[in-house]
Parts: structure tokens; sequence; C-alpha cells
């Protein structure tokens, strides 16, 4: 072997080595700072969330219905608030992730090439708008619909406040048009990624088409689903944005004609004018939906490690 060859050849070696190396550190640094960035934020949050716990007591907070701040005697009652958060996201989500997961399978399995092509890009331009203007359509186009269902409903009622269409009804329903793009883009990818081998064998055993999709490709790509429907709900319950234009902004009990306040709108709408516990209390708040966050991607984790443990199996 030529002696300039054996060179060249152990120089590309070195440099090859030293290529991984610094592919390594980089690696490494991506990773710690994206740890770092987790764990700054939680001590951030228990830092600037706990103190109003103990001036004004966690039972007064977290199960108090009276929310009056800026009062003479101020409460700091954010039960309704919490309830809201829970009740108008799990209504989104029961109303979105169904039409979601259809639309899914339509354009994975069922839609033909050209309508597949149109809708997909539709799709897409859909988790494009921003938050705010799903919030404007709702408060010109949705409100004054909910609002002529109010006054037909409610027409000879004397206790029920009218709110003008601005209630928890229009909320849900911004709420589940806003999660679709990304329960309809996962689920497809999910539905997708599905061997071929599977639908191929379930109809070779005499299965239609309809019985392979829900009794074998759905249950196959489930995980990839429950993500889709993780990543759904955390949208729904992060949007602060189009709520605060269609909900009404009113710390009430979250019945659906009720004008309501979710826990992103009562931080959006109230930090600007806040000041000593009144903030505190807001940053308490905070907390609360960080802990939201924090258990769905707990569920999203033990959903994805069975999933994983069955596919194994």
């Amino acid at each position: 072997m030529n002696p300039e060859e054996s060179f060249s050849i152990k120089s590309d070696w070195k440099s090859k080595n030293i290529i991984e190396v610094i592919a390594q550190v980089i690696f490494f640094i991506c990773a710690f700072f994206a740890v770092f960035a987790v764990i700054a934020i939680t001590v951030y949050m228990l830092i600037s969330g706990t103190p109003a716990l103990f001036e004004v007591g966690p039972a007064e907070i977290l199960f108090g219905t009276v929310w009056k701040p800026t009062a003479q005697e101020p409460s700091y009652g954010i039960l309704y608030v919490i309830l809201t958060s829970i009740i108008g996201t799990s209504l989104a989500v029961l109303i979105g992730v169904p039409i979601g997961v259809l639309t899914a399978v339509f354009l994975a399995e069922t839609a033909p090439p050209r309508l597949s092509a149109l809708v997909k890009p539709a799709v897409e331009l859909l988790a494009g708008i921003p938050s705010v203007v799903y919030g404007l359509l709702g408060l010109l186009i949705l409100n004054p619909l909910m609002y002529k269902l109010e006054l037909f409903i409610f027409k000879d009622s004397t206790t029920h406040r009218f709110t003008g269409g601005a209630n928890l009804l229009s909320a849900v329903l911004v709420l589940a048009i806003m999660i679709l793009p990304t329960v309809i883009n996962i689920s497809e990818s999910a539905i997708r990624a599905v061997p071929k081998h599977y639908k191929s064998s379930s109809l070779a055993l005499g299965a239609t088409h309809i019985q392979t999709i829900f009794k074998v490709i759905l249950p196959a790509a489930k995980s990839g689903i429950a993500t889709a429907v993780v990543l759904g709900v955390g949208r729904a319950i992060g949007e602060a944005m189009a709520i605060s234009l269609v909900a009404g902004s009113a710390v009430n009990l979250p019945l659906p004609f009720n004008s309501v306040r979710f826990l992103t709108t009562a931080i959006v709408n109230e930090m600007a004018y806040s000041a000593d516990l009144h903030r505190k209390v807001l940053f308490t708040i905070g907390l609360v939906l960080f802990a939201f966050i924090m258990i769905i991607n707990i569920i999203l984790s033990t959903i994805l490690k069975k999933g994983g443990e069955q596919n194994d199996k």
C-alpha cells in the first residue's frame, strides 16, 4: 500500500472521529438546555405560585367560588375557573376528537387521491390560522347565533342573565374547531404508519374495508391517536386569546349559557392591572394550569408506554 494512501485513510479516520465528538457535544448541549428549560420553568412557577397559597390559604383559593380581588374585602376563589377549564376542555375534546379521527380515517383510507390532495392542505391551513382570528370569527359569527338560541330557550325566563352569545357553549365550539388540525394531522400520520400487511391480512380473511378500519387499523394506531388527543387537550387548555373573545370572561358556574372565565383568560385579563396579593394569586392560577399540563403529559407518557408494551407482546 502506498504510504500516502495509508496516511490519507488515517487522516480521514481522525477527521471522522472529530466530527463524531463534535456532534455528540452539540446533541448533549441541546438536550441539556431542553431539560434545563423544563426545570427552570417548574422552579419559577413553584416560587411564584406558592406564596399566595400560604397567605390566603389553599382551601380558599382552590375551593372558593367568589372572585373579587379588587373589592374592599377581597375574595380569591377560583373553583369556578378551574371547573370551567376542565369542563370546557373536556366538551371540546368530546366534540373535536371524533370528528378529527374520522377525518383522518377519511384522508388516509377512503378519500380519492384528488379529494385528499384538496382537503389535506385545507386542514394544514387551519393549523396556521392565528388564535385571535378564530376568536374574531367566533365573536362575529358564532356569538350572534348562540344569542338567538339563548333568546329562544330563555325567552320566558325572569332569572337568566343574557350573555349576548358570549358563553361556555361558544367557547367549547371554538376550542373544538381549534384542536381539529392537531388531531387530524397526527392521527392521519399514525394511521398511515400502520403496516400494510395488517390491512391485507384482514381483507384476505374476509373482513370488509370498514371492519378492517375499525377492528384492525385504528387499534394498531391507537398510540399515535392517543398522542393526538393529548396534544389537542394541551392546545385547548392552554388557549387564551380566542376564548377571551367568545366566553364572556365572567366568573360563573360553568353552565352552557353562562358567561365564563378559563384559567388562561383569568391571567390574561387581569395581569395588566394586578398588584400585590392579587398578582400573586394570578401566578397561583398559572401554577394550577401548569399542573394540569404536567398531568396531561404524564397521562400521555403512560398511554404510550402501555401501547409500546402491548405492541411488543
